[in-house]
């Protein structure tokens, strides 16, 4: 088959490509697996019956729309794909555990025995593909749902009898660490652990809510714009629900947790006809790279979505990890965003629409959770999450219209010090704008922006600015040359490289400077793709120094999107294929791949226990280079390692870093241990420890003084029109006060002022 490619001219990035499908980003939570939402029984206990499973593997019908699947998968990770690397019995061995991670990551339905029987088609991957016909796909899904309905049976069986924590014994929470269960005694021994877990820890949670009642009747005295009246009603709501005792909350939390998983696996006896395909493919593209991605058509949906920025929900980009939904990203002017309790690195038990019971999310297929949690403006979803330190949290949120003019570039004056210098500050979130359309009048596009903003700083005669690209996902190419080329004459900016080693050089061919003073670039771990080929540019010359708390993210490809559907006439929807055929390179020859970019100062990493980065993701492309491109170095007077020396001794004596930097550390040891106490006592001493040590290592970066003024310019974004508006424009005023309050921030402008030193 022929595969013609529609190219978008987007670079793939956690923040600008996933509203409901998996990121380039990992998961902040990638070695965290929270104890899900199941119930439990004693070792001693004898499983129910349960089908007998032999190595007759059970098979799903074919569908017909496979072979076209199976050419479409042939042709473009052969011909296009920028590894040029083949389909054979090698690369089908590698792809083989990754698809048995597809069907079972958390190793809490299938046994050992039924790996090795999927196991005999481990090399065959790659004749199935050839033939059109997936077997080991349809087999799999079969023996995956046989093997379910076994397990909801155990599990209703262990939830039906109290659980007396008395066991001095520990549950694996971390799925990488553990082996397929041998035996079914094995494995019901495993849910009974991990349900008596998440029945401690729904015990807990009441707990919790029933010590905060004081505080939250204080809190009720606050501005009744500060408060969230949906979140204080189903905190009330769940207040009443509370039993007075421990047995009776735990038998509550069983018989929650019994319902919960009957539905789950009711849900999950729906197969979507493509998603044994798609599972399987997928993880042979999974061997090629981390963005090579095939969507079936219910995916196709989401996708679209993440391209044109609009949607009724909650603005969150969502993704898959062991099992779990996790929070990847918040969408700047999102509902979400705007409420500011929900964030990157939650994780999601539960879904709960107004007036109805929650629904346990676990091992649900992802665009089913994104469609729980869309829906139209000004309804209410509850969100149950595990936060990155363990405690679960209800975080009820009102739906909104996505608000995209609160992803514009923000600016601002800063002054400090006894003079009151003025610093100029850019924020910028993503690099936006249109696609290759007819502009319109009131369309806004990154580079516009940023060159508004700058001339708003010169008109007030800044001469030194901070561009702040902290979290900054990426965004459209053309806009990270033309942002680069705002600093400098002109020259090349980014090369590309195809599958046929064939170099592009993109270049700023605008001889014109919006911006010639001091220039500091702020990123951190989450700065990737389009914002990793400016921070480079301006690095490589010399025109900035670049300032983080860690390197950059460190992807360093482009991807193409095919509309599958594009290939044929009539029929069943086919979804989209989304393909890595680039690399790109900066001008000194180096890629940002995996290594991304490396700051010229180092600050203490807030996020330093959070595991992100395009080197933390299965089969990463591996870094590599090509020759410079010609280009002329800026002259400047200050030297890195003045600066460095100079910002050490400046964040070793700031008792803020010293707090980020011990909190970062004591989150890291715990999510490394991931060993759960089972026994009541050990349980609650344990969460009370860490909450006290979590509460003293707290940085609590929200209660500092104001470190700066901040004058904000004047929007670049569209002013609001209505009454609607009023609260969000309220929610974004608000980032002025925590810029003021901002440490590395100010850090900044202390390198911006030594800078101007002679040396």
């Amino acid at each position: 088959m022929r595969a013609q490619r529609r190219t978008v001219g987007l670079l793939a990035s956690p923040a600008l490509l996933a509203i409901a499908i998996a990121s380039g980003c990992s998961s902040p939570n990638a070695a965290f697996a929270p104890a899900s939402s199941a119930p439990t029984t004693t070792a001693s206990e004898k499983p129910p019956s349960a089908p007998v499973i032999t190595n007759s593997l059970p098979e799903l019908p074919p569908d017909p729309r496979e072979a076209t699947l199976a050419d479409a998968t042939i042709a473009l990770l052969t011909k296009q794909h920028v590894l040029k690397r083949p389909i054979d019995d090698s690369l089908s061995r590698e792809a083989f555990p990754k698809y048995i991670e597809a069907l079972d990551g958390g190793k809490l339905l299938l046994l050992q025995s039924d790996v090795d029987a999927l196991s005999q088609y481990d090399a065959q991957i790659d004749d199935e593909l050839d033939k059109g016909d997936l077997v080991l796909a349809r087999k799999g899904a079969a023996l995956l749902a046989k093997r379910r309905e076994v397990v909801s049976k155990l599990i209703a069986d262990i939830l039906s009898k109290p659980f007396d924590f008395k066991a001095p014994e520990k549950f694996e929470t971390d799925p990488k660490k553990r082996a397929f269960a041998k035996s079914e005694d094995e494995l019901r021994n495993r849910w009974r652990q991990l349900l008596e877990l998440s029945v401690l820890e729904r015990v807990s949670q009441m707990e919790e809510l029933l010590a905060s009642k004081d505080k939250k009747k204080d809190d009720k005295k606050k501005d009744d714009a500060d408060r969230d009246e949906a979140a204080e009603k189903a905190a009330e709501k769940a207040l009443a629900s509370i039993p007075a005792t421990f047995e009776a909350r735990e038998e509550k939390a069983r018989k929650e947790l019994g319902v919960r998983y009957e539905s789950r696996f009711i849900r999950q006896k729906e197969i979507e006809k493509l998603e044994p395909a798609e599972q399987l493919i997928n993880a042979v593209n999974a061997v090629y790279d981390p963005h090579t991605e095939y969507m079936a058509p219910s995916e196709k949906a989401n996708f679209d979505i993440a391209i044109t920025g609009t949607l009724e929900g909650i603005g969150a980009a969502l993704g898959e990890q062991d099992h779990y939904i996790v929070v990847n990203d918040l969408i700047p002017g999102g509902a979400a965003w705007t409420q500011g309790k929900l964030a990157a690195g939650d994780l999601i038990l539960s879904v709960a629409q107004t007036g109805k019971d929650p629904v346990d999310v676990t091992d649900m297929a992802l665009d089913k959770v994104v469609e729980m949690i869309r829906g139209p403006k000004g309804t209410t979803v509850t969100l149950s999450v595990k936060k990155p330190d363990g405690h679960i949290e209800s975080i009820a949120i009102e739906r909104d219209v996505v608000k995209i003019e609160a992803s514009y570039a923000r600016g601002a004056i800063l002054k400090a010090g006894p003079k009151g210098e003025k610093v100029g500050y850019v924020y910028l979130p993503g690099f936006y704008g249109d696609l290759g359309g007819k502009k319109k009048p009131g369309d806004h596009n990154a580079t516009d922006d940023v060159r508004a903003l700058l001339a708003q700083l010169k008109e007030k005669k800044v001469d030194a600015v901070i561009l702040d690209m902290r979290g900054n996902g990426g965004g459209i190419l053309a806009h990270a040359r033309d942002i680069s080329g705002l600093f400098i004459p002109q020259g090349p900016i980014v090369q590309t490289k195809d599958n046929k080693d064939e170099i592009e050089v993109l270049s700023d061919t605008d001889p014109s400077v919006a911006f010639s003073g001091r220039l500091v670039v702020m990123v951190d771990r989450f700065s990737a793709s389009a914002a990793e080929i400016t921070a480079g540019a301006l690095q490589d010359y010399e025109r900035a120094v670049v300032v983080g708390t860690s390197p950059t993210h460190g992807k360093g490809t482009v991807q193409s999107v095919l509309d599958l559907d594009r290939l044929k006439s009539g029929g069943d929807p086919l979804g989209i294929y989304k393909v890595t055929v680039q690399e790109y390179y900066r001008v000194s020859g180096s890629s940002t791949q995996l290594r991304g970019v490396t700051p010229d100062v180092l600050l203490p990493d807030p996020s330093s226990f959070v595991e992100s980065g395009e080197r933390t993701l299965f089969h990463p492309i591996p870094w590599s280079s090509v020759a410079p491109a010609k280009y002329s170095p800026i002259s400047h007077t200050w030297k890195i390692s003045d600066l460095t020396s100079a910002s050490s001794t400046r964040t070793q004596s700031n008792p803020a870093f010293a707090k980020v930097e011990a909190f970062g550390k004591l989150i890291k040891a715990r999510r490394d241990d991931s060993l759960e106490p089972l026994e009541r006592g050990a349980f609650e001493a344990e969460k009370k420890k860490e909450k006290a040590e979590l509460d003293a290592a707290d940085p609590k970066l929200k209660d500092l003084k104001s470190l700066f003024e901040v004058e904000p310019l004047g929007d670049a974004g569209p002013k609001p029109v209505s009454a609607a508006d009023k609260k969000l424009r309220k929610k974004l005023d608000a980032w002025k006060d925590t810029l003021a309050r901002d440490p590395w921030v100010e850090e900044s402008m202390h390198i911006l002022d030594d800078m101007a030193k002679k040396h």
